[in-house]
């Protein structure tokens, strides 16, 4: 399960050492971590990352067949978390030690900034050959944050982005050594650390305004 520590000016939320889906324990975990970062007084930022083999491999698609009933409510509390990370009042730094896949590449395109591991892992939404179509909402984040040919090709081929490739996509910032992967997403949020408050907030919320109103929206297709 994610555990949240601090250090110094930088919050640092790690999700886990599995495959880190989306299941609904998971989900109330980071919100509670994000409400701790939210509510911490001056200046402060926020890394993610996790351990082992994966950053995070999306949504808990075994518990959300198990428990069909619920898709709807399901869907909407990972929107929520999509557009309160794009939104946060803090810096965000994704550390991508491990794979990175669906749900869990669109949970890093919710964060400012991003730095993978150059050698090993892949970032990828897979989609298109997984037959799952992406909702209007998480379209509108994906395109918000992406160049429009990186956001076309990424959507529709599904391909898999090595840290380099993803680099000169655009997908990430930096890709960088294995063992500089933390310490160099958490050297970008300590020194953006005195950006937090209320006026980065407005500025993200104006930013993306579009993409957070869709992902917001319960009436739109959630499947």
């Amino acid at each position: 399960m994610p555990t949240l520590d601090r250090t110094d000016n930088v919050f640092t939320l790690d999700l886990g050492d599995g495959e880190n889906r989306f299941h609904p324990d998971w989900l109330a975990a980071v919100d509670a971590a994000l409400d701790d970062v939210e509510k911490a007084d001056g200046p402060r930022a926020l890394v993610t990352t996790a351990t082992g083999k994966f950053y995070s491999n999306g949504l808990d698609l075994d518990w959300l067949f198990a428990h069909a009933d619920q898709h709807q409510h399901y869907v909407v509390s990972v929107h929520e978390l999509l557009a309160r990370m794009l939104s946060l009042p803090v810096i965000t730094v994704a550390a991508l030690q491990g794979h990175t896949f669906a749900a869990g590449a669109m949970f890093s395109l919710a964060h400012d900034v991003r730095v993978m591991r150059a050698d090993r892992g892949y970032w990828c939404l897979p989609e298109a050959d997984i037959n799952i179509p992406f909702t209007p909402g998480i379209s509108a984040l994906i395109q918000s944050r992406l160049a429009p040919r990186t956001a076309h090709e990424a959507m529709l081929t599904a391909r898999r982005y090595g840290g380099a490739d993803a680099a000169a996509a655009g997908i990430v910032d930096r890709a960088v050594d294995e063992h500089a992967v933390r310490s160099t997403a958490f050297e970008t949020a300590q020194a953006l650390a005195d950006k937090a408050g209320d006026t980065l907030g407005t500025i993200k919320a104006r930013m993306y305004a579009p993409a957070l109103a869709t992902l917001r929206d319960t009436t739109a297709p959630l499947g």
